[in-house]
């Protein structure tokens, strides 16, 4: 199969890892209209029992990459007992994926508050709903509690639960994948330096 973008080289990769998944976020915000910003997030526990799902990439620059959920669920559990994680991204239009890892750290109490107004009102009653991860009885008991919110929030602001907020991924690492024929794929490897600028190494397929 021959790739449906260029290949990477050194002479078209940024040597800036974020102006580089820019880059390559918006390419994939034109060719996969349906939820590009979606993300795999890996967790592990103290002890080292992986878990992962997907969430929503909500922002990024310099300091890392955000996403928003539940601090009670079990993803925000296995962060507060180990706080390192990857995210994996995966565009098949374009052949490419992006894989970050990285340590995570709850963003500010007022990017969470701002965040959660931009959220249709659905949306935020969901998060007072929902005990996330946590077993229910049925889903019409989650029903039956999203309408008994709905009707108690009825023309007023519905307020950001303690339990609810943003993270940030500030990444060590962030590898760049260009699907290519004959499975002779390009990979490269940013690498965070103390004090310095980013390494790039180009890595075998």
């Amino acid at each position: 199969m021959q790739p449906k973008s260029p290949g990477l080289t050194r002479k078209n990769v940024d040597p800036n890892p974020f102006k580089q998944f820019e880059q390559w976020f918006q390419a994939a915000s034109e060719a996969e209209p349906v939820l590009p910003e979606a993300v795999s997030l890996a967790t592990a526990t103290r002890e080292g029992r992986l878990s992962s799902r997907m969430v929503l990439l909500k922002d990024f620059d310099e300091t890392g990459f955000v996403f928003y959920t539940n601090y009670e669920s079990r993803k925000g559990i296995e962060l507060a007992e180990n706080p390192n994680a990857a995210l994996v991204f995966y565009w098949r239009q374009l052949e490419r994926q992006i894989c970050i890892t990285g340590t995570v750290s709850r963003v500010s109490r007022e990017e969470s508050e701002a965040y959660f107004r931009t959220r249709p009102r659905g949306s935020q009653i969901g998060a007072l709903t929902s005990p996330q991860s946590q077993v229910v009885a049925s889903r019409e008991v989650l029903e039956r509690r999203f309408q008994q919110l709905m009707a108690e929030y009825e023309g007023r602001e519905i307020p950001l639960p303690s339990y609810w907020g943003g993270y940030r991924l500030s990444p060590d690492t962030i590898e760049f994948w260009q699907g290519r024929s004959d499975r002779l794929h390009d990979r490269f490897l940013y690498k965070r330096q103390s004090g310095g600028p980013w390494q790039l190494e180009r890595l075998s397929p």
